[in-house]
């Protein structure tokens, strides 16, 4: 398979790059930015083979077969819905979209070209993930009471496009989706957002730094996801699951090749577990290259995106804050 990349992202090097090299039958084989000159520069820097001129000229390029699409937020649904016209599987990163609408655009038109779309939450592929899933519902630590997710780290450079409302930015919007997307996960039933508080930058009242919403889960079970990119904690990212028997806590679930802690405690016995794998990037990009052959592979397609962007979508009405547009 080969990938084009809209976009010298600085992501672009450890989701995609590196990977592919690990990955048989995956070439990274062209790249296009707005500036040629920096996509000649990425390009040389990275050893990819061809540059184009435009984004529309790399979609028109009849050698590859996918694109992978690490632009701002704001800008993703623009140009996976241009990749899948041009008849090119799509891997992008998350959000997959600015918001629910543009995300159910995405799924029709991923359905009508009968083309692969992947959301780029590379933990999903992750070993980690499934065992993290397995013992929430397994049954091992009874019925579920709460869950927790966090995402949280400081980013006190307040001019990055993260922080631009323009382009789809906010903490709900880059950190939250993993800890809306893993609450998701682990919860016994599909969450239904109850209330949200926000903390907003002084540049602009419409854009959060931090972000904090509760939820109803199901089942009597209540679930609560903490996003921030002005945090105290130089790095928080946790998932916790009590049930009645026991809880399961994961330090670092989106990057457990990077470091992870896992640790179980059921019916008064505690245990913590190492689970191996390779990155998460390279699990996604296996799981890519699968699913263009076998739909199944793919983990985090539109239809799912759909649903994690509705509840983003209510955790911004709920905080008093507008959706991205």
């Amino acid at each position: 398979m080969r990938i084009g990349v809209l976009g010298a992202a600085r992501i672009a090097p450890a989701a995609l790059i590196r990977p592919a090299r690990l990955v048989d039958g995956v070439e990274v084989a062209a790249i296009a930015a707005r500036d040629r000159g920096r996509a000649a520069e990425f390009a040389t820097e990275h050893r990819i083979p061809v540059v184009h001129d435009s984004y529309a000229e790399l979609l028109a390029d009849p050698t590859l077969h996918a694109v992978y699409v690490p632009l701002p937020n704001g800008r993703h649904a623009r140009w996976i819905l241009a990749a899948l016209e041009a008849g090119k599987h799509v891997l992008a990163e998350k959000p997959l979209t600015a918001n629910a609408a543009q995300a159910r655009e995405v799924q029709a038109a991923a359905e009508r070209t009968g083309l692969v779309v992947m959301e780029a939450f590379h933990y999903r592929y992750h070993p980690l993930a499934a065992r993290m899933r397995a013992i929430a519902h397994g049954g091992e630590l009874g019925r579920i009471r709460s869950v927790e997710t966090s995402m949280c780290f400081p980013l006190p450079k307040f001019d990055d496009i993260r922080y631009d409302y323009d382009l789809a930015g906010g903490a709900l919007m880059d950190a939250g989706c993993y800890a809306v997307h893993c609450l998701r996960l682990l919860s016994p039933g599909e969450p239904k957002v109850v209330a949200a508080r926000a903390l907003t930058t002084r540049r602009d009242p419409r854009v959060d730094r931090a972000m904090t919403a509760d939820f109803e889960l199901g089942d009597g079970a209540r679930g609560r996801i903490r996003a921030s990119l002005w945090s105290s904690a130089l790095f928080s990212l946790r998932a916790k699951v009590v049930g009645e028997h026991g809880e399961m806590v994961v330090d670092n679930y989106a990057m457990p090749h990077v470091f992870h802690r896992f640790r179980v405690a059921s019916d008064g016995q505690k245990r913590g577990e190492r689970i191996d794998g390779s990155t998460t990037y390279v699990h996604q990009l296996k799981a890519f290259d699968e699913a263009t052959r076998n739909r199944s592979a793919n983990l985090t397609p539109p239809q799912d995106s759909v649903v994690t962007m509705s509840l983003i979508d209510d955790i911004y009405r709920a905080a008093g804050l507008p959706i991205r547009e």
